[in-house]
C-alpha cells in the first residue's frame, strides 16, 4: 500500500543551518499494516510523514501509494489517498463550523464540487451513527461549533473525519501527545477500533514506547533520517521498553536521551 524508495530530504542546503532530515530511507507497508514509529527528536519522523503527505517534495527517491507514483504530486492532489491527524487538536477541523459541517467537508473530499443541496437527512443519520460509535455524546451536538469541544473530543472528531472516506493510508502524527493520559487512552482505543474495522494501512508516530509496543502489528525506530530497527509480529509483542532502549543503543551507537520518550516509558 505504501512503498518508499531511497528518499532523502535536506533543509537549508549549503548553509550553516543545513540539516539532512531523511537519508536514503526505504520502507514498504503491506495492505492493512499498522506501523508505530519511534525515535528521538530530529530523527526524521515528522519529516517522513510530511514527505508522504506532500507538504514538501523529497530531493531524491520515490514514493508510491497503492502502486501510484505520487513523488511529484502536490499536497492537495495526495489528499484523495490520505487521511491525517495532527498533534495539535486545533488542526484538521474548522473551529467556527458545526460538527456536521466539518464531517460534510471530509465526506466530500476528493469528489466533484457542484451546486447541490447541503447536508440531507440520510447523510445526517450517517454522521450521527458514526459519532455515536465514539461514545462521547457528540451525536446529539451536530450543530455545535467545533471550537467549543474539548481537545479529546476534537481529536476524536478529526480522526473520524480523516477516516470517513477510508483512505489508502492513514497518517497519525503524535495525535495523542497533547492530551491528558485518560483522554489519550480513549483516543488510542478509538484509533485501534476504526483502523481494525476498516482494515486501514496506518503509520503512527508516538513518543510513548509502551503504546508503540502494544499498538499495531509492526514497529520501526528511526535515527538520523534512517530506519535503524524494524520489528513485527510475535517478536514485537514480546518487546519491553528496556528492549527498545537497548536496541536503540546497539543500532545507533548512542543512548536514547530524549526526555519525552523517557518520561513516556
Amino acid at each position: 500500500m505504501l512503498e518508499i524508495r531511497h528518499i532523502s530530504k535536506t533543509f537549508n542546503p549549503g548553509t550553516v543551518n543545513e540539516k539532512q532530515a531523511l537519508n536514503g530511507l526505504s520502507l514498504t507497508l503491506k495492505d492493512g499494516d499498522f506501523v508505530t514509529v519511534i525515535g528521538g527528536n530530529g530523527a526524521g519522523k515528522s519529516t517522513l510523514l510530511n514527505a508522504i503527505a506532500g507538504v514538501w517534495l523529497v530531493d531524491e527517491g520515490q514514493i508510491l501509494i497503492d502502486g501510484k507514483d505520487v513523488t511529484r504530486l502536490p499536497e492537495y492532489k495526495r489528499a484523495a489517498f490520505l487521511g491525517r491527524v495532527f498533534q495539535d487538536p486545533m488542526n484538521g477541523t474548522a473551529a467556527t463550523m458545526g460538527i456536521e459541517e466539518n464531517l460534510a467537508l471530509a465526506f466530500r473530499r476528493g469528489g466533484k464540487r457542484g451546486l447541490r443541496q447541503g447536508i440531507n437527512n440520510s447523510e445526517r443519520k450517517l454522521y450521527r451513527d458514526l459519532l455515536a460509535g465514539l461514545g462521547l455524546g457528540l451525536e446529539n451536538r451536530l450543530t455545535s461549533k467545533v471550537g467549543l469541544l474539548s481537545g479529546g473530543q476534537r481529536q476524536a472528531l478529526t480522526l473520524l473525519m480523516a477516516t470517513l472516506k477510508k483512505p489508502k493510508l492513514l497518517l497519525l502524527d503524535e495525535h495523542t501527545a497533547a492530551l491528558d493520559p485518560k483522554t489519550a487512552a480513549k483516543v488510542l482505543e478509538t484509533t485501534e477500533s476504526i483502523v481494525n474495522r476498516d482494515h486501514l494501512t496506518t503509520l503512527m508516530i508516538t513518543h510513548n514506547m509502551r503504546d508503540a509496543i502494544q499498538i499495531g502489528n509492526r514497529l520501526i525506530m528511526m535515527n538520523n533520517g534512517q530506519i535503524i530497527y524494524d520489528v513485527e509480529g510475535e517478536e514485537k509483542r514480546n518487546l519491553t521498553v528496556e528492549d527498545l532502549l537497548r536496541k536503540f543503543a546497539q543500532a545507533s551507537g548512542e543512548e536514547l536521551a530524549n526526555d519525552r520518550m523517557m518520561l513516556a516509558k
